[in-house]
């Protein structure tokens, strides 16, 4: 795998409203923030630009909404804002696409001569996933690193409910075998852009299926 210099790393909705259990039922990939956090270490070391997606939901009772707590970044997100030496950009926004926020991340990438995405974050089969299928209709080399997202248990119509790991394990499949994006591990990305073997990486790279 060859990851860019100038890949831009958007780190998705990684916010402490999304740690409130109660509201948003069982999840999968306990693994996912380590994984997250990796990530952005990697990118800042190795002068890279990354993106924080702050999502600002207008509903009431939202643990994402804002001027509540849950709507911060997660302690280990937040800490490392402003601690890289390249370009960093927050994007906030009130619906499921990064590109759909304010500044216009697409603007901003374009500007910058980026061509390659990488995404992580929550939730992987919404806010990750829509992000990352407007991101290959754009014309970018989107990288999903599945390892690093984590969702929630989900009921649809007619009482169907889909576990979080088969929400993801979907996600994978349609971005993956879409064609909208490469769905690849933290080990694989932190790897290539590190230029060390993928076995001496530090990250965690058990399944995001795990329980």
């Amino acid at each position: 795998m060859e990851i860019t210099q100038n890949a831009a790393l958007v780190v998705v909705d990684v916010q402490k409203g999304f740690d409130e259990s109660e509201f948003w039922g069982p999840r999968n990939n306990p693994d996912a923030d380590g994984n997250i956090a990796s990530l952005i270490a990697t990118w800042q070391d190795t002068d890279r630009p990354v993106v924080f997606v702050r999502h600002d939901s207008n509903k009431p009772g939202s643990p994402l909404r804002t001027g509540y707590e849950g709507n911060d970044f997660k302690e280990y997100v937040e800490e490392r804002r402003g601690k890289g030496r390249g370009p960093e950009l927050l994007v906030t926004k009130s619906v499921n696409s990064a590109f759909y926020g304010t500044p216009d991340l697409d603007d901003w990438l374009k500007a910058a001569g980026i061509t390659q995405v990488v995404l992580a974050g929550i939730q992987t089969n919404m806010c990750v996933e829509t992000t990352a299928r407007m991101g290959g209709n754009l014309g970018y080399d989107v990288v999903v690193a599945l390892d690093a997202t984590h969702t929630f248990d989900l009921t649809g119509p007619n009482g169907w409910r889909l576990k979080a790991d088969e929400l993801a394990r979907a996600s994978a499949v349609s971005l993956h075998g879409g064609g909208f994006a490469r769905v690849v591990t933290t080990g694989e990305l932190v790897a290539a852009a590190s230029g060390t073997p993928s076995g001496t990486t530090r990250s965690s790279t058990r399944s995001c299926m795990s329980a």
